[in-house]
């Protein structure tokens, strides 16, 4: 690939940052969406054979898979009666040219954490369900999400993955003595259905789920975390730059909207929601 001086190049990104604003201003935008519309979203579930749960989601080129792990454990002393999950996030380096080998970075930390937010503030799992012997065993959830392909907003596809992977995860049964009963299994006993919507800001125009072309014009970006009765249980400014204020209030009602739309694709392909 040929050098590009720096002066072109921010040229090209003055040029494409034209491009953009003025195309939402004529309510479009570079890839033919309306500026409140996801991507094309796929979901496909028990992807991982060895996985106790999986989920497969497609949101335009951005792939995310994620794989749950079950084991026994002993609960938090402070809640003897609730098993436990973790979330953790990779940003595969085949993904994307930006994500380096190594150790989870602060962008996989904060994926990880916006997606935790969201299924434990949204009260998606009944923890206590998952306790076997109070005070002893309990159920332990690990929960592991790969970004496969980038092309913008990892944040939503994930989320939706996550949920996908849960509702359809298999735990062997015990009883309440701790006794493995063999050929029994039941559901991660699933209370909500948590989903979220990207909201990107460019200058007094917003637009949903951004693609990473347009990820590069925002002036800022904002998740935004709902449960099935439209309460919002998350929020996650995730890029540097301010909110209008008189914006937000549009902004939530963009993603009450959007993310409506996103729970009936989810019920009809999942199940649940």
């Amino acid at each position: 690939m040929s050098f590009i001086p720096l002066k072109e190049r921010s040229f090209a990104v003055r040029i494409m940052n034209d491009k953009i604003y003025k195309l939402l201003q004529q309510g479009k935008r570079i890839d033919e969406r309306s500026p409140y519309e996801f991507r094309k979203i796929t979901i496909q579930t028990n992807v991982v054979e060895k996985a106790n749960g999986s989920a497969l989601v497609s949101m335009g080129s951005t792939r995310i898979l994620t794989g749950i792990k079950v084991e026994l454990g002993t609960p938090y002393s402070d809640r003897p009666n609730e098993g436990v999950f973790s979330v953790n996030a990779e940003l595969l380096p085949l993904a994307s040219k930006s994500f380096e080998p190594g150790p989870p970075d602060e962008r996989g930390i904060e994926l990880a954490r916006v997606v935790d937010r969201c299924v434990r503030e949204g009260k998606a799992i009944d923890l206590e369900k998952l306790c076997i012997v109070p005070g002893k065993m309990v159920y332990i959830l690990y929960i592991d999400i790969y970004v496969l392909d980038y092309d913008g907003n990892y944040f939503d596809p994930s989320v939706m993955s996550a949920m996908a992977a849960l509702a359809t995860c298999t735990l062997p049964r015990y009883s309440a003595a701790g006794e493995r009963l063999e050929g029994e299994y039941m559901r991660v006993p699933i209370r909500d259905v948590p989903l979220s919507a990207t909201i990107g800001i460019i200058k007094d125009k917003v637009l949903v789920d951004p693609c990473s072309a347009e990820e590069g014009s925002l002036d800022t970006s904002i998740v935004i975390g709902m449960d099935s009765a439209s309460n919002v249980v998350a929020i996650h400014k995730n890029s540097p730059g301010h909110i209008p204020l008189h914006l937000m209030e549009s902004i939530i009602d963009i993603a009450e909207e959007q993310i409506g739309k996103m729970r009936a694709l989810f019920r009809e392909v999942v199940g649940v929601g």
